[in-house]
């Protein structure tokens, strides 16, 4: 039991050298982001004078902030091809 709670709540967030709930806190306020992304690009579609670089300017400044975590999870290559990517 004790292996499993390790695995599905701590084992991830230790590769990035993050506490579960510091880890917690990253992925909801980058699920936040991405849904400020996606709302700007629904807007965007059909009024296409706005938001013209805002989804792609949140989208770049994401990926610039999860390459750059300690850790660097996001540039390791896969283990598997089953393997999941998560936040």
């Amino acid at each position: 039991m004790r292996q499993t709670m390790d695995r599905l709540f701590l084992a991830h967030p230790r590769t990035v050298d993050e506490t579960y709930g510091e880890h917690m806190r990253f992925a909801l306020g980058f699920s936040m982001r991405l849904l400020g992304a996606g709302l700007a690009a629904l807007v965007h579609a059909f009024i296409p004078c706005m938001f013209e670089t805002t989804a792609s300017r949140m989208i770049k400044g994401m990926h610039a902030r999860i390459t750059n975590r300690q850790g660097n999870e996001a540039q390791k290559p896969m283990a598997a091809a089953g393997e999941r990517a998560t936040a």
